[in-house]
């Protein structure tokens, strides 16, 4: 066999030295520009690994360094990890964003070198408000749990702010929840990052003059509103206008409005003003409901021909369900001392259904007390979102309502509880037209233009139940209890954070509440086939790689081969 010729062989060598060259130059080439012009694709159907234009702006714009401590590091049975691990990708976007102002770490609050030190690092924990969860999911046909810390923590220079990562209904499934709690995470984490930023407060007022909840009874919705923005009380008798506010509450008037008060409210709302209502139609009086019972009647409160001419209408009625709360009644004598127990009361809904508005978005269920329905009547240029609705089980009795506690104590009859379910919260949006409108101002002989040359879109959400803010009082203390704590039941509803989520939409003006609609699609595996098939895929992926591992040597070896025996 003849050998090959010396310059043949140099010259090969030659040119795989320079296709070595090339493409450890194009590599260098390459580098350069991805530090250059960075970019990222998002190739999920979902788009799950992409922030928002306001969270972007958010995150460019910080003007103080930011650290993240998440509290979600350690062995977590699968469904953990997987809450884990999207908080870790998202602050990986966050910091692409950010860059050197926002650092984050992942402590494991289990890691101590004992039990005791474990303990303390607990209640320390415990101490700041991070609130263990015990967690349970099915793995591998087993019941695991897990007591964890679903909590970060954000500092911002000595400003510090804890975010509970671990969000959802709590109704739903296990798997169901932690995909609600992944959807939620930009949001939770950019809100709390833009609530611990230097900024001018906007200003929020409770109308007050006429019987509303006071101080005490919201002061867990003050406090909360607080975080973002100035609360204070607004007498509308003894201010010009609500121009200066960037929102207006009402809460649960019980004397009529005068018109000239009504007219302060219409000119604001039809101005681009955002308001939230929280009106009772029917009045209720508990106490004599306890003594032997009463008739509830529609009480005259001077606000139906406002909500009317802006979309709704509150009827004069009341709704049950049989998905409702508890209230304590006198079951018997235990000795000199009654003794109590907490019975089903459906005039007290829990309400578990919500739109996928941001707002209500995978909202946990709230809690009603002597909630009404809302109809909607033909407003032009007003979008209708109805946002909560009671169940199915449903029944509405119109004015006048018989209630009377003792009722509780009767089993209700399915077949009365046939309504369906009914929205009991609304959000309007859109140019509202003035009641007031070609008519004399209140009081005066000025004249109201169709449309005021101020007009602009405003935002208004309108719930049948003036309790929704309310707070229980602790009566040995005098303390507020967190708005939703139900002291019967020991569970605490969401009423607060949908009044956050409200207040939050109707002033941003960033767009950053929109995140809030952000959906993964949740594809689960079929469980009975992954438990049929199991030893098969594991088979497969161990053994497929070392196959095709082997094909390629062999088949790499005979080309060579055959290259090569020419010569």
């Amino acid at each position: 066999m003849e050998q090959p010729a010396p310059s043949s062989t140099s010259s090969r060598k030659q040119r795989d030295l320079l296709r070595f060259g090339l493409f450890a130059l194009g590599l260098l080439v390459l580098n350069f520009l991805a530090q250059q012009f960075f970019f990222r694709l998002d190739l999920t159907a979902d788009k799950r690994y992409s922030m928002s234009a306001a969270t972007k702006q958010l995150l460019s714009q910080m003007p103080e360094p930011v650290t993240v401590t998440v509290y979600l590091a350690g062995d977590f049975p699968p469904a953990f990890r997987r809450l884990s691990q999207s908080t870790r990708e998202t602050l990986d976007e966050m910091q692409l964003q950010a860059g050197s102002r926002l650092r984050y770490v992942f402590v494991d609050p289990s890691a101590a070198s004992s039990e005791e030190a474990r303990n303390k690092e607990y209640q320390r924990l415990m101490q700041k408000g991070l609130a263990p969860t015990n967690l349970g999911a099915n793995e591998n046909g087993k019941r695991v749990e897990k007591i964890i810390f679903p909590w970060a923590t954000i500092t911002v220079g000595n400003r510090e702010q804890n975010v509970l990562l671990l969000r959802g209904n709590q109704a739903a499934a296990p798997d169901v929840r932690l995909n609600q709690s992944i959807e939620g995470l930009e949001y939770e984490l950019a809100s709390a990052i833009r609530r611990l930023q230097p900024g001018q407060r906007r200003v929020i007022g409770i109308v007050e003059g006429h019987g509303e909840l006071d101080n005490l009874q919201m002061a867990d919705m003050i406090s909360t509103l607080q975080r973002d923005y100035n609360v204070y009380r607004v007498d509308l008798s003894k201010v010009p206008s609500l121009k200066p506010l960037a929102a207006v509450i009402v809460a649960k008037p019980q004397r009529p409005y005068t018109e000239e008060e009504k007219f302060k409210l219409d000119e604001y709302i039809t101005q681009g003003g955002r308001a939230m209502f929280f009106v009772d139609q029917m009045r209720v009086n508990l106490d004599s409901a306890n003594r032997g019972g009463m008739l509830s009647f529609p009480q005259e409160l001077n606000l139906t021909d406002l909500l009317f001419r802006y979309g709704v209408r509150l009827n004069g009625d009341l709704l049950l369900d049989l998905n409702s709360g508890l209230i304590p009644l006198v079951t018997g004598m235990t000795g000199n001392k009654p003794q109590v127990e907490p019975m089903p009361w459906q005039f007290y809904p829990i309400v578990n259904a919500f739109s996928p508005h941001p707002i209500t978005r995978n909202l946990d269920a709230v809690y009603l007390k002597f909630a009404g329905t809302i109809d909607t009547v033909k407003a032009q240029g007003i979008r209708k979102t109805p946002l909560l609705f009671t169940s199915r089980y449903t029944r509405v009795l119109p004015a006048p309502v018989p209630v009377n506690l003792n009722d509780a104590r009767l089993p209700p009859d399915p077949k009365l509880y046939t309504a369906g379910p009914k929205p009991v919260g609304y959000l309007l949006e859109g140019q509202f037209r003035s009641l007031y409108a070609n008519r004399a101002r209140p009081g005066t002989t000025q004249f109201q233009p169709a449309q005021s040359s101020q007009a602009r879109p405003g935002k208004v959400l309108v719930m049948s139940d003036g309790d929704f803010v309310r707070n229980d009082v602790d009566t040995k203390t005098n303390r507020p209890l967190r708005l939703g704590y139900d002291r019967l039941a020991s569970t605490e509803f969401a009423n607060r954070e949908l009044v956050q989520n409200a207040a939050d939409f109707l002033l941003d003006e960033s767009g950053l509440i929109a995140v809030r609609s952000k959906e993964i699609t949740l594809r689960p595996l079929d469980k009975v086939k992954v438990n049929e098939q199991r030893r098969v895929w594991q088979l497969l992926n161990l053994g497929a790689p070392l196959v095709l591992l082997a094909v390629f040597g062999l088949v790499r070896a005979w080309l060579r081969k055959r290259r090569y025996a020419s010569f």
